[in-house]
């Protein structure tokens, strides 16, 4: 039986109505490149954000330093101060005609015992003198020394605080640029963004990394934003800090000191709990939930939620804080 033959104006008709539907690459790649640019600015703010708290934290440490140097020049100055004393009073001794040698001892001494005794006396009284004139170059010295360690750390100081100033300035740019690109995302893409996930109970470990963990889970859904330290906002690192503190066990505030808590594991051996540092340069961290996911702070406008461990961004290191 011959097949039924389809009339050529409506092939033709069927191409047409076919082509008016199927969605024109040229018109759907700006919406897409939109969303790529916002992600790569917001990336990059994240890693100047990181940048500037670490120079913060740098500078605490270093004032720490320039407080004990100073400390050590104040202690050294006194020191030497009191050593000064002793020596002072011998010199104007002498300078006003004390004679502390043997001929004046043999001319003022009224016998033999006399003599003996004053030598003696003087003996002791060159040694002393010598002991304070050496106590003194050494205190001097010491002096010396902490007066240059002070002005290395006051300039070292001083360095950082213009280097944060500068890391500020170079943040606020990046943070301004990814927020306009953020405003020019269609309705879509930001309630994308915006999606929490997985919001339901998950199982959590005894011990204390099941309690940092809990307490990560807790947040799923409070916002991301640059430098922020909770209770209801977060960014990547203040998230994971607070996390192990609700656990009692303290890590640092930046991502790039976090990279080094703990003990590093491979990505077959990840567990609950385990930070996993991203990018090459360290600029984000996220706490496994199991070997497939973790709860991180991502970026603004995305809250706090879990994601596939591996498609948050390529992994530098895992560390495992407790055990």
């Amino acid at each position: 039986m011959p097949g039924i033959r389809t009339p050529k104006s409506a092939l033709v008709a069927a191409v047409i109505a076919a082509a008016a539907f199927t969605p024109s690459p040229v018109t759907a790649q700006p919406a897409n490149d939109a969303l790529n640019q916002y992600n790569e600015l917001a990336r990059q703010a994240e890693k100047l954000h990181e940048d500037h708290l670490k120079a913060q934290e740098d500078l605490k440490a270093k004032q720490g330093e320039l407080d004990k140097a100073n400390g050590d020049l104040n202690s050294a100055k006194q020191a030497e101060e009191a050593v000064r004393g002793r020596v002072d009073l011998l010199t104007e001794a002498s300078f006003q005609g004390a004679r502390f040698n043997q001929l004046s001892a043999l001319l003022v001494a009224e016998s033999q015992q006399d003599f003996l005794n004053r030598m003696t006396a003087l003996n002791a009284l060159a040694a002393d003198n010598a002991e304070a004139i050496g106590t003194l170059q050494a205190a001097v010295d010491k002096a010396t020394a902490a007066s240059g360690k002070a002005k290395e750390a006051t300039d070292a100081a001083q360095k950082l605080v213009d280097d944060i100033a500068a890391k500020k300035v170079e943040l606020d740019k990046q943070v301004n640029e990814a927020r306009a690109k953020y405003k020019t995302l269609s309705a879509p893409q930001k309630a994308t963004l915006a999606n929490p996930g997985n919001t339901g109970p998950v199982n959590v470990p005894a011990g204390a990394a099941g309690v940092a963990l809990q307490f990560a889970l807790a947040q799923r859904g409070d916002p991301y934003v640059f430098g922020a330290n909770g209770p209801d906002a977060w960014d990547c690192s203040s998230l994971t800090q607070k996390s192990y503190a609700a656990a009692g066990i303290s890590i640092p505030r930046v991502t790039y000191d976090q990279a080094k808590v703990g003990r590093a594991v491979g990505r077959g051996e990840v567990a609950p709990g385990d930070l996993i540092i991203y990018y090459s340069g360290q600029s984000h961290v996220a706490m496994a939930v199991d070997g497939t996911n973790a709860v991180h702070a991502s970026t603004e406008g995305v809250p706090v939620k879990i994601a596939p461990i591996d498609s948050i961004g390529p992994i530098s290191v895992i560390r495992r804080v407790v055990g």
